[in-house]
Parts: C-alpha cells; structure tokens; sequence
C-alpha cells in the first residue's frame, strides 16, 4: 500500500484518506506515485466519476469509483468515513488538480482527522502553483482566494479586504465574469500587474500578462473560454514598481 511512511501500519487497524492530486489538463502531467495509490486503494472518491474515468482508463485502472461532489459531501462523508474505520482505503479526487482546494473535501478530512483516520497527501498538479510560476509575478509570498463572490457587491467587498496585502494574489474566475471582475480589480485595487492564466497545460493554454485595465479591453474584446486562474500583483509602494508593462500572450 501506498504511503510507506505511516500509512501502511496505519492500514493494519484502518483505512487511510489519500489526497490525490490529479492532472489539470493533459494527462501526462500525473506523478508514478499518484498511479499506484490508484490502483492500490479500495475506492476512488471523485467529484465528477467520468471525469476521473478518463484518466483511470488511460492508464489501465480497474478500480471502483463513487462520487463525491457539493451536492452528496454531507451524505456521502459518513459512508466514506465508516469504509475507512473498517480498514478499506480511499483516494479522494476531484476534477483536475490538488482535491479540497475551491473543492469538495474538506468535510471528509475534517471528519478523519476527529476520527484519528490517517490522512495523507499525494502532491502533483495545481492551477495555482502552475499559473503563479508563469505569471511574471512576485512567487516568494502569496494567497489563494479561491473563487471570488458571482455578485458584484459582494465581489468589490472581498476585494477591498485584501487591497492592502503585499503578496501576490491568486485566484479563479469563470470565464463568462472575467472581464467583470478585472473591471473591479481596477476599480478597487487600482491598476495593477495581473495575468490571466487560461486552459493550462491544454492545448489551447495561454498566459496573457499586463495591466487590469489591458486586459479588461482585452477579455471584453472577445469571447475567452475555459478554466481560468487570475494572478494579481500584490500591494505595492508608490513608485516601486518595476517597468515594463503590455499585453503579452504565450501560446500552446
């Protein structure tokens, strides 16, 4: 069984919660290690079950899969909780990239974690990590926002609340409120460095990097499509910014 450190003894008296990250976008991108754990445990607990059929089948796993997504956590927790007391072991999956991260999980490792179930992580892809090192961005501090509010209001106050950090923020946005949401970056945090990170390690993927206001004209421009993760330049002292401003793209 994966997990050699602890989970394996672990597993004599009950099961064990793998975290597995999964790829973003192309399915190269999934670690040896992440494999084996899915092929070894029990059970697969996936947010979308076809989504992850795609990659198990890629690469030649039989292994019984349930869904776990919003709208089953809370009846779906104690049933993955009791599989796991009994011994059994199950990788948790979401969508693309790390679980828990702006998806669903948290509910299922609060519950191991009070119930001395081991959790244990099995790190690989993230949005967040993979558009902050592309961004151009300072990458030495920053915070994850997760998906801002859908309403404007309520949007324009989670970001005054964070205008003053000094870290580079990151956060996602569906593609049908980007140019909304760029509008309100300019308006309450000001015209900073932002790139919009777009269908990363897709075909299709692009990095397009300048000012909120840039690429305000830009995404209203045109139609953009697909996963989206904004990165946005922290707070900056007046007159400390670096040159070179414009629009940039990178393609596939």
């Amino acid at each position: 069984m994966a997990g050699e450190n602890h989970g394996e003894r672990a597993r004599q008296s009950k099961g064990v919660l793998y975290l597995v990250a999964t790829p973003i976008g192309n399915l190269e991108d999934v670690t040896l290690r992440a494999l084996r754990v899915l092929r070894e445990v029990d059970l697969i607990a996936a947010e979308d079950t076809r989504h992850v059929r795609k990659l198990l089948e890629r690469y030649g796993i039989r292994q019984q899969v349930v869904s776990y997504h919003e709208h089953n956590e809370q009846a779906r927790t104690p049933q993955l909780l009791a599989a796991l007391r009994s011994g059994r072991s199950v990788a948790l999956v979401s969508d693309a990239g790390t679980p828990v991260l702006s998806d669903p999980g948290y509910r299922l490792v609060r519950a191991c974690v009070d119930a001395s179930v081991p959790v244990v992580p099995v790190p690989g892809p993230s949005a967040v990590t993979a558009a902050l090192v592309a961004s151009g961005l300072p990458a030495d501090r920053f915070l994850f926002l997760g998906f801002p509010p859908r309403r404007r209001t309520a949007r324009r106050r989670f970001l005054e609340q964070v205008k003053d950090q000094r870290a580079t923020l990151v956060l996602f946005e569906s593609p049908r409120r980007l140019a909304d949401c760029l509008q309100d970056l300019v308006e309450v945090l000001g015209d900073r460095r932002v790139a919009v990170c777009r269908e990363l390690t897709k075909v299709h993927e692009e990095v397009r990097r300048g000012t909120a206001s840039e690429l305000v004209r830009w995404a209203r421009g045109g139609q953009v499509r697909g996963e989206v993760t904004l990165v946005v330049e922290g707070a900056v002292a007046e007159g400390v910014r670096s040159a070179g401003e414009g629009i940039e793209g990178i393609g596939p």
